[in-house]
């Protein structure tokens, strides 16, 4: 029998085997789009996701460049990424957490999106269900916190910390936290000037 597995056929069919397990192990796609951090090519090679965007904003108030800022912060707009895997004595024993998809959603949060907006059968990897949530999402941060929707540093603080700890502080001893929220901050302000150009 274990010559069996040494025949080129045999060989080759379990290489194949392999590579495809593997392949189904991989966390994250390549993005959606050619050059996320182009406003114009998304709205270009994309036109789905600005129209989710658009309504995204009339049922939220969330602004199209807030909603890309964070999406391109959180998943690279990647449909399927996930926060990266954790070992013991080299052994997988899950992920950092159960973030999910263009928006890294966690189950939680996720699960209270779903009933709060009667949205039962959202996906995280839906460009559409990813948009509304972070609407959603935002749109709670204006009510509970009185962020402006414009606001795309604070509310990527909020979106990362929470809203009980946005109100804490807790990022204000987070030097690196503060950094990524300035990052999504200044791709929010070039995504607003290029759908000055080409949003229509």
């Amino acid at each position: 029998m274990l010559r069996q597995f040494g025949r080129p056929g045999i060989r080759r069919i379990l290489f194949l085997l392999v590579a495809l397990a593997l392949g189904s192990c991989s966390s994250t796609s390549r993005p959606g789009v050619s050059n996320t951090e182009d406003a114009c090519v998304i709205i270009r090679e994309q036109p789905d996701w600005y129209q989710a965007a658009k309504r995204t904003q009339q049922r939220w108030g969330t602004p199209p460049e807030v909603l890309f800022a964070i999406i391109w912060r959180e998943s690279s707009f990647r449909a399927d990424a996930r926060t990266p895997r954790t070992y013991f004595l080299g052994v997988p024993t899950g992920r950092v957490s159960s973030a999910y998809g263009y928006a890294q959603a966690i189950d939680g949060t996720w699960d209270w999106y779903r009933e709060s907006t009667g949205n039962s059968w959202a996906d995280r990897d839906d460009f559409r269900d990813a948009a509304d949530f972070v609407g959603w999402y935002t749109n709670r941060s204006t009510k509970v916190i009185g962020l402006s929707p414009s606001d795309a540093y604070s509310h990527y603080l909020a979106y990362h910390e929470g809203h009980a700890g946005f109100q804490r502080g807790r990022w204000r001893d987070k030097k690196w936290l503060r950094d990524v929220a300035a990052q999504v901050n200044g791709q929010a302000a070039r995504y607003r000037s290029q759908l000055a150009r080409c949003g229509g």
